[in-house]
């Protein structure tokens, strides 16, 4: 049996993982666990559960999950290797043996390996010390004090032994050993001097100078810009050291001279201008020229603008760096450029599999001693060490013109001791991940790879499987270059399934991989296990960071088709400055895109992979209350004169991450980038039963509705009115009917609208709320003047305003009152019209300078100005419609600006004046 708080907190036999249920069980595991063998009173694991007022039932709710731990427990047959779970009075206590325990484990491991001499032997024990971790500690607990505490102690302790096991690989003389161990652990904490220091002065050691002053730099400027310090006193002295060129010792042991001693090494190579003869010659002996190149990929099509790329970048000798996701191409687009181009190159073609996604990675100084042979140095004078070994392979390739070609790089350390000197060399790198270091220390030029699209994914298809098969099935053809999502290797694995079986037609195929329970399973090959699309993800992945592998397996329940930071941020219940790392990371292995600045995307296939990771069980709610905080916010930026339609549920978090918007062009420029995945989180929230949420994220978007009202809303707006039936709310079913409705009457469904309006008023009035029901009311006034004024449609705008003004919603009441002097002038009640106006117009509406308020006043003035043109008062009219252009221009109120236009050139012709009716109504007007 085994209990793991080195990463995710679990349990497990030899038959499988416990299923410990929620995070608070997991949480009250985890605290058992922290004081093993010791009594732990109730109150401190109420702690552990909740930071603040913990519930009055949470003495209740921490036995319980100790009865389910015992249960599980007992079911495990926990008793057959020395463990339960026993109350002592008022405590309870986790009886284990120390050994099943992975921090026991650990501490052992670490006292062990710094203990020993050898430095072989202290790297072989802390290095598998530190194998013990997957991920953070205490992952998959309720982050509360007491849980975070215990998790940066045991986070510490971690990285001292990172620090021993760099140590030790220095006492070994393995500089770029220890280098590779820092830094990793130096970008994930880059405030910490000690760790440093010691990867300056590794990098020194290793030969990296200006890495190493590169780095200390780096943290220096972090340092002044985060804490407002300077460098400690360690790490300065080290800085100090290497600019002045000393000799620095390595930790733990005597000094370490960069250069060789007199006598002693590998010999010296000659300069150029040494004389020959046997103790002076060159070990590089005259040869053929290498032509390593594997052979190029069968069936290469398309990526014109590829090829063309990699002419004028590698063709004019700098670094080109082609990245892209796994199985797009990448090696095959490598090989067929330079197998086409490897003539302009007389001295020869070198070639390596770095193999850094998959295998046993090839290290840069394996890599170096084949070149050199390829080159012609004989086995006898191969250098000793590696920084002797690209010492030499820089010297051979000054004055050579070569093609290197360094696939499946997955880092820039790597590659950079492969890189020929000389600038007549060219330099074609494959990479799934970005190569950033590449492109800022080398100035290497990217060539991104992306999926092929239709044409060129059928063409594959068909020169695969033949073109008659393809001919003869064309639709069925697209249908599986799209299911492929046009990613080569899928495409190539599916032309293997079909030669296997001769007797299947395209179609047959096409419904196989429909269905995404099987579809990876289907892309991949019987007799390879690490081939396909899966294995290549797979390899992928495991290569991130614990925090950017975690979202990745998250971005499956995302519905849309993209997201942004703040979303990440929901699903990881973290910062959104984290979620943003994370996303950049995974872009930088491609598995997202990043469609738009700071928006991203995910292939079809990187998408199912991600959903048969698992997630857990409240990912898909963090996410609705994101988008619906983001969406309230949206609301109350784009109006905010305008009374909030809707509240946050009562469940919901009050610090969802959300987005701030500066003003209400930002609102409506987010509601108009998020309306696909809003739509699609409408259509999860009512598929995962969280119809609450579903109803808010459709109606909140009413701002966006209103400038945009033949865009085909209705859809939307009908799930969100099955969501309110459902959960049998007043409230939200009017709100969405008078919304839906409205959209209707716009849309001149008059009779699909008039079913929902005449409902929308009621249901509002049941929910006590009299500015929704106003709405609702104006909305079905709107409906029924469309084939003119009724009795019945002023009555309703009659009472709109008063509730309206009842409630002190000026917004609404403008609202009422612009439809009742639209209702007055179609009467030809001029007076009444010019009085309603006036009335309207010198209600405050709290300064309101942009949004719906602008706009209704802008339409009361345009109101305001026929009549006044009517009653002869045809310079007051005049300025009342500039007035109005203005208002509607600034708004872009299209409508309004036409309006406008349309009553300025009247003002200036003659125009029939209709007489004033004999009485008016003045009873919307009383106060």
């Amino acid at each position: 049996m085994d209990f793991r708080l080195l990463g995710r907190v679990g349990a497990a036999t030899g038959s499988g993982e416990l299923q410990l249920g929620p995070t608070k069980r997991r949480s009250v595991l985890a605290a058992l666990l922290l004081k093993a063998n010791s009594a732990v009173p109730v109150e401190q694991l109420i702690d552990a559960l909740w930071d603040e007022g913990p519930p009055a039932h949470a003495r209740t709710v921490v036995q319980g999950h100790v009865s389910r731990l015992r249960a599980l427990l007992a079911s495990a047959g926990a008793g057959e290797h020395g463990v339960s779970l026993m109350t002592r009075g008022p405590s309870y206590v986790f009886e284990v043996p120390r050994t099943l325990l992975d921090t026991y484990r650990f501490e052992r491991l670490a006292r062990r390996g710094r203990s020993r001499q050898r430095p072989a032997d202290a790297v072989a024990v802390l290095g598998e010390a530190l194998a013990l971790w997957h991920g953070p500690a205490l992952d998959g607990t309720v982050p509360s004090a007491a849980l975070r505490a215990a998790a940066q102690t045991l986070e510490e302790a971690r990285l001292n032994v990172v620090e021993s096991l760099a140590g030790a690989y220095e006492r070994l003389g393995d500089h770029a050993g220890a280098a590779a161990v820092l830094q990793a652990e130096a970008a994930a904490h880059p405030l910490r001097e000690s760790l440093a220091e010691a990867l300056v002065l590794a990098l020194y050691r290793a030969g990296r100078r200006s890495d190493a002053l590169d780095r200390y730099h780096r943290v220096r400027c972090l340092l002044a810009d985060e804490l407002g310090v300077d460098p400690g006193p360690g790490l300065r002295g080290a800085y100090e050291k290497i600019l002045r060129g000393e000799p620095v010792g390595a930790a733990g042991g005597g000094p370490v001279d960069l250069l060789p001693a007199p006598g002693t090494g590998p010999a010296p190579v000659p300069g150029p201008d040494a004389p020959c003869g046997e103790a002076g010659r060159s070990p590089a002996a005259a040869g053929p020229a290498p032509r390593l190149l594997p052979r190029g990929v069968r069936g290469f099509l398309g990526r014109d603008t590829e090829l063309a790329a990699l002419d004028r970048i590698a063709g004019a000798g700098a670094v080109a760096l082609v990245t892209g996701p796994a199985g797009v191409g990448k090696t095959a687009l490598a090989l067929q450029w330079a197998h086409s181009r490897q003539a302009r190159y007389p001295d020869g073609t070198l070639f390596a599999d770095l193999r850094g996604f998959g295998g046993v990675r090839v290290e840069p100084a394996e890599t170096v001693r084949e070149f050199l042979l390829a080159l012609g140095v004989p086995t006898r004078d191969l250098p000793d060490s590696a920084a002797a070994g690209a010492a030499l392979y820089r010297e051979l390739t000054g004055e050579r013109a070569l093609l290197v070609v360094l696939d499946n790089a997955r880092g820039a350390d790597q590659v950079r001791s492969l890189l020929p000197s000389g600038t007549g060399s060219a330099v074609l790198v494959t990479s799934r991940i970005r190569l950033s270091g590449l492109i800022v220390e080398e100035l290497a030029r990217p060539v991104p790879l992306d999926v092929l699209g239709p044409v060129p994914a059928t063409e594959l298809l068909a020169a695969a499987v033949g073109e008659e098969r393809v001919a003869a099935e064309p639709e069925a053809a697209d249908r599986l270059a799209r299911l492929c999502d046009g990613l080569p290797l899928a495409l190539r694995i599916t032309a293997a399934q079909l030669a296997a079986r001769p007797h299947w037609r395209l179609a047959d195929l096409a419904a196989e991989l429909a269905d995404e329970q099987r579809r990876l399973a289907l892309l991949s090959l019987d007799d390879a296990e690490e081939s396909g699309v899966a294995a290549a993800l797979r390899i992928t992945v495991q290569g991130l960071l614990p925090e950017a592998v975690r979202l990745f397996a998250l971005l499956g329940v995302v519905p849309g088709p993209d997201l942004e930071r703040y979303a990440a941020a929901a699903l990881l219940g973290r910062d959104p400055a984290v979620a943003a790392e994370a996303l950049d990371r995974l872009a930088g292995a491609h598995l997202v895109t990043e469609c738009a600045p700071g928006r991203y995307s995910m292939h079809d296939l990187v998408r199912l992979y991600a959903r048969g990771l698992g997630t857990d069980e409240g990912a898909l709610l963090r996410l609705l209350d994101s988008y619906t905080a983001t969406a309230l916010a949206a609301s109350l930026a784009a109006e905010p004169g305008e009374k909030p339609c809707c509240t946050l549920p009562q469940e919901a978090p009050a610090d969802a991450p959300a987005r701030k918007f500066a003003d209400r062009d930002a609102a409506l420029r987010w509601y108009a980038a998020e309306r696909e995945n809003l739509a699609a989180a409408v259509t999860a929230a009512r598929a995962a039963g969280h119809d609450d949420r579903a109803w808010r994220l459709a109606v909140l978007q009413w701002p966006y509705v209103v400038w945009s009202v033949r865009d085909g809303w209705a859809p939307l707006l009908e799930q969100a009115l099955e969501a309110s039936r459902r959960l049998g709310d007043p409230d939200a079913e009017s709100r969405v009917r008078a919304l839906l409705g409205w959209v209707l009457t716009r849309e001149g469904r008059l009779s699909e609208a008039l079913v929902q309006l005449e409902l929308a008023p009621a249901l509002a009035a049941r929910a006590h709320d009299p500015s929704s029901e106003a709405i609702a009311l104006v909305n079905l006034a709107v409906a029924l003047d469309t084939d003119g004024i009724t009795g019945t449609s002023l009555h309703h705008v009659t009472r709109a305003v008063r509730l309206a003004r009842e409630a002190e919603d000026v917004l609404t009441e403008l609202l009422a009152l612009q439809h009742r002097t639209h209702q007055l002038l179609a009467r030809g009640d001029i007076a009444a019209a010019e009085r309603c106006t006036a009335y309207a117009l010198a209600l405050d509406d709290h300064g309101a300078t942009a949004g719906l308020g602008v706009l209704r006043k802008a339409s009361l003035r345009l109101s305001r100005g026929e009549a006044l043109l009517a009653l002869g008062e045809r310079d007051a009219a005049e300025s009342c419609v500039r007035r109005a252009l203005a208002e509607a221009a600034s708004q872009g109120f299209q409508e309004g600006v036409d309006r406008a236009r349309s009553q300025l050139e009247a003002l200036v012709r003659p125009v029939d004046l209709p007489a004033p009716p004999e009485g008016d109504d003045r009873s919307v007007l009383s106060p």
